[in-house]
């Protein structure tokens, strides 16, 4: 196994190759494409680099909400079945902050740029 490039550093170099070589340099759908390419690609960097401690935070947290063991999977399927059920709702300790976390790590890969989730973040950096 090689040491360098790391595969998040190869995927990342791809993705700049669509965005700065293929897309100023083609038209039209190609051009489209090539940015959706890049932009999809630059979400697998960030999922690759912040999946193992974000998954590994979200289960610890379902844990320790729901009071029971499992992996990550069959903790959210409970959480959502009490989430329907009325079981749980957001009066239930630690449930609002748990979803905060979870939705701004979510929009941390999916979304980084979006006004709603930079507003949250300050609004969180605000908050003592």
């Amino acid at each position: 196994m090689q040491d360098e490039p790391r595969p998040e550093e190869i995927i990342a170099a791809v993705a700049r190759f669509l965005r700065e070589e293929v897309a100023p340099g083609t038209s039209g759908r190609l051009s489209f494409n090539a940015r959706v390419a890049a932009n999809a690609l630059e979400m697998t960097v960030r999922q690759i680099e912040t999946a193992p401690l974000a998954e590994a935070a979200e289960l610890a947290s379902l844990r320790a909400l729901l009071g029971q063991n499992g992996d990550l999977k069959s903790l959210n399927a409970e959480l959502s079945a009490r989430l329907a059920d009325g079981r749980m709702g957001l009066e239930t300790p630690g449930l609002a902050a748990h979803l905060w976390r979870v939705t701004l790590t979510k929009l941390a890969v999916d979304q980084p740029g979006y006004w709603g989730y930079r507003a949250a973040l300050a609004d969180r950096a605000e908050t003592p």
